[in-house]
């Protein structure tokens, strides 16, 4: 099989707070903003990786969930325990520096795991949590 990570979703509870997070912040490239009902799906990804993105989505917004199931994912993603996503930079300290002076809520400093990886971790006006890996 050849299977790629197309695009990965991640909610948000406000659509500009995210798009100035992941643009202004990470650096990202806007692909794609669409509305619907007062709601909006805005989607993200590295410039120079045009086949992976992330969907940025309003929460619940299936209408197979139910009020109290929307309830639960409102009070996960106040807690930060909802969504998450790892990426990846060459240049961890950078990096960390940069996000953290775009008052990015800094959940962890860059740490050298004792599972063998050096990372960061944020969480996104949304709660996220966004930790970044440093590759080697």
């Amino acid at each position: 099989m050849d299977i790629t990570i197309h695009a990965s979703f991640l909610p948000h509870n406000d659509p500009d707070a995210s798009l100035a997070f992941y643009r202004d912040t990470l650096g990202f490239e806007v692909r794609n903003d669409v509305g619907y009902e007062g709601m909006r799906w805005i989607t993200v990804g590295p410039a120079d990786q045009p086949g992976t993105s992330i969907v940025l989505h309003p929460p619940a917004a299936d209408p197979g969930v139910t009020d109290d199931e929307r309830r639960t994912i409102v009070e996960m993603m106040a807690k930060g325990t909802y969504a998450g996503i790892l990426l990846a930079t060459a240049d961890l300290d950078g990096t960390f520096e940069r996000v953290q002076a775009g008052d990015a809520e800094v959940v962890q400093e860059p740490t050298k795991q004792p599972y063998g990886v050096r990372d960061c971790a944020f969480r996104d006006p949304a709660g996220n949590m966004v930790r970044i890996q440093e590759l080697h």
